[in-house]
């Protein structure tokens, strides 16, 4: 008898209560629908180079605004596959424009969810391309199950983390650093 109640009331508890699904932890971190990008970025220990990299570039007030935004965000070890010494040249002020058109690289204007995107590339026979707000266009396809963007200089990111809903749209984290046609 406690066993059917007991199930009984899971049933009424399900039956009641709104699905939620639940944001990924980033970095460690929980990630907070109610948070903007970068209100959630700053939380997260995997994306402190990404964070100082958005300061740097002046778009902290950009990625809080309205949006809505799709941000493919790179990882500290993203960041630290690049050549040594990348890094810390980018965020000196004197190369603030070229450190902005990479981070804006990473951005799309409108909010795309993964289960949208792999429907375009579906739609695209495999291959499908994405426009940023830096003026770079993303080649989006699949490796396995796994979502893969390429930039223009050919290096490729996995979506390692997909669908991290904020208050103005979704970070999708990435494992390279996608760049502009040099």
């Amino acid at each position: 008898m406690i066993r059917f109640a007991t199930m009984t009331a899971a049933l009424a508890l399900s039956l009641t209560a709104p699905a939620f699904a639940e944001n990924p932890m980033v970095g460690g971190a929980a990630m907070y629908e109610d948070k903007n990008i970068v209100e959630n970025a700053v939380n997260s220990a995997d994306h402190t180079t990404l964070v100082a990299a958005v300061k740097a570039a002046g778009l902290v007030d950009t990625l809080s605004g309205e949006g809505p935004f799709t941000v493919f965000a790179p990882t500290n070890e993203a960041f630290a596959k690049l050549p040594a010494g990348t890094v810390e040249t980018l965020l000196k002020p004197e190369n603030k424009d070229q450190l902005t058109k990479i981070l804006t690289c990473h951005v799309v204007g409108k909010e795309v969810m993964s289960d949208a995107l792999k429907g375009m590339i579906m739609d695209d026979n495999g291959k499908h391309p994405v426009p940023t707000l830096g003026g770079c266009t993303l080649q989006a396809s699949y490796e396995g199950d796994m979502i893969v963007l390429e930039d223009e200089m050919g290096n490729k990111a996995h979506v390692t983390i997909a669908d991290v809903k904020q208050s103005n749209g979704v970070i999708h984290v990435i494992d390279a650093v996608m760049l502009p046609k040099m």
